[in-house]
Formats: structure tokens, C-alpha cells, sequence
């Protein structure tokens, strides 16, 4: 009986204070990860997946606000950009191949990231969705930051991106690896690519669960079509909207 008290105490003190999102959101991700392990790894038990279903669950039942939660996890947020960063230690561990395979690179980052604009908005607008809405599905196969601000720039929702964003990693860190079997892709380089230019930070920590090979080209491709998105679409957008 003494310890319903003492865990209401505890809430009580964590709601009042910024620890409650940073400590929802470490826990979530610690009990997703036991999830992942138990499973041994599956990728359909995607650990990010996981433990925003955990959060969403936490802030539902005990009337959380987002904006309180956010106040925490914003300390989270914040390692994204330190997080990419860092990707560049293993991308240059990779240098000798990257300078070999150039050109390949190039031309995949021109097919992956154009085909992911071009197909986002044109399934949005053959389906019926509003402006706004085709405008927050462009850049949803680049990194979180970059793909808010342009969607915002070219008159999104960058809350409606995140979530897409966020969804097309869970898919494509699920997907990806029966998808380029079936489609004999069997280079390390080139899945690893594949998968950061299509689900870019979700993808990439998948392909560093493979090797750090893949993880580093993964990197790369993230990287690359975030700079990519944030050209293409605001001059591409206004030219689509003329023919969808």
C-alpha cells in the first residue's frame, strides 16, 4: 500500500518538473529496446515505433500536455544535430570507397529523392488531399529538422511532416530489408545508401544493427538527400502543383 503513495509522489514531483518528457521518453526507449532484444531483433518490433506508442500511451492516460512533456524531451531533440554529426567519423573510415563509387552515388541520390517527392505528391493529390497537406508529404523522406523547415517554407504543417517523417523510417526500417531481397540488391554499399536516402535517421540506426559499412553509407544518404530535399522542393513543389 505504501508504494502507490510514494509513485504518486514521485509523478507528482516529475510533472512539475522538466524531467517528466526527458524521463518518459528515456524509459520508453529502454523498455521498446528489451521489446526489440526479446524478439530477437526483428525488425518488425522497430524499437522507435515502440516507444512512441509507450509515450503516446503515458500522455493520453494521465492528461499530460504535450507542451509540458516537449519542455523534457526537447533535451532530447537537441542531440539530433550532435547525433548526425557524429555520423561523420564512420563516413570517413569509408572515404576510399565514397571516392570510388561517386558517380553511382550521385545518380541514386537524384533517383531516390526525386522519386520519394514526385510519388509523395502525386498519391497526395490524386487522392484528394488539400495544398497544405501535398505540401507537408514532399519532404517527408528527409531528417526531421530539415524537413519541418521545409515544409514550412513551402507552406506545410511541420507538425504533420514530423509525423510522416517519423513513419516513413518505421516503414522503411521494417521494409527495407525484404524489399531489396526481393529486388536482389545484395551490395552492402547499396542497401545501406538506399535505406538512409528513403527513411533517413531511422534507417541509418537500422543499418548500423547490419555493419558499420552500411551504417556509414546509410549516414551518407541521409545526409545528402536532406541538402537535396531542401533545394528540389521549393522549386520543384510549384511545378508539380501545375500537372496533380
Amino acid at each position: 500500500m505504501t508504494a502507490i503513495p510514494r509513485l504518486g509522489g514521485i509523478w507528482v514531483y516529475l510533472a512539475a518538473t522538466p524531467l517528466l518528457g526527458l524521463t518518459i521518453t528515456l524509459l520508453a526507449y529502454l523498455i521498446a529496446q528489451r521489446i526489440y532484444a526479446a524478439f530477437k531483433f526483428n525488425p518488425l518490433a522497430n524499437p522507435v515505433l515502440i516507444a512512441v506508442a509507450i509515450v503516446v500511451v503515458v500522455l493520453k492516460t494521465s492528461n499530460t500536455p504535450y507542451d509540458t512533456y516537449f519542455d523534457g524531451a526537447q533535451f532530447v531533440h537537441f542531440l539530433l544535430g550532435p547525433a548526425t554529426v557524429a555520423l561523420a567519423l564512420p563516413l570517413y573510415r569509408q572515404l576510399a570507397n565514397l571516392r570510388r563509387l561517386a558517380l553511382p552515388i550521385i545518380v541514386s541520390l537524384a533517383a531516390g529523392s526525386l522519386t520519394a517527392i514526385v510519388s509523395a505528391v502525386s498519391v497526395g493529390a490524386l487522392m484528394g488531399a488539400s495544398r497544405q497537406t501535398v505540401a507537408s508529404l514532399a519532404p517527408k523522406s528527409a531528417t526531421t529538422p530539415i524537413a519541418m523547415a521545409v515544409a514550412k517554407q513551402v507552406g506545410g504543417l511541420p507538425s504533420l511532416t514530423a509525423v510522416l517523417v517519423i513513419s516513413t523510417g518505421v516503414f522503411g526500417a521494417v521494409a527495407a530489408r525484404g524489399i531489396l531481397n526481393l529486388l536482389r540488391v545484395n551490395e552492402v554499399e547499396a542497401r545501406g545508401f538506399a535505406l538512409g536516402v528513403a527513411s533517413h535517421g531511422i534507417g541509418t540506426a537500422r543499418a548500423f544493427q547490419v555493419s558499420e559499412e552500411m551504417g556509414a553509407f546509410a549516414g551518407l544518404g541521409m545526409g545528402l538527400n536532406g541538402v537535396f530535399t531542401a533545394f528540389v522542393v521549393p522549386v520543384l513543389l510549384p511545378m508539380l502543383a501545375r500537372f496533380v
